[in-house]
């Protein structure tokens, strides 16, 4: 895994948010192939418990 220069928010998937706003997480691939750790994570779903946001409430 590629690690993002930010860091995500919170209730954010780290791996997907950097692959959805790091265009070089994406830039080794041809063009129409698929990211195998996008496929990967579709298929089996989040490798960690993301944090939810924090409540605004109070």
């Amino acid at each position: 895994m590629i690690v993002a220069a930010q860091q995500a928010p919170a209730g954010e998937c780290p791996q997907c948010w950097q692959h959805a706003h790091d265009k070089r997480a994406h830039s080794h691939l041809g063009p129409r192939e698929d990211c195998p750790q996008c496929v990967d994570h579709m298929r089996n779903g989040h490798p960690y418990l993301v944090p939810k946001a924090g409540s605004r409430w109070w």
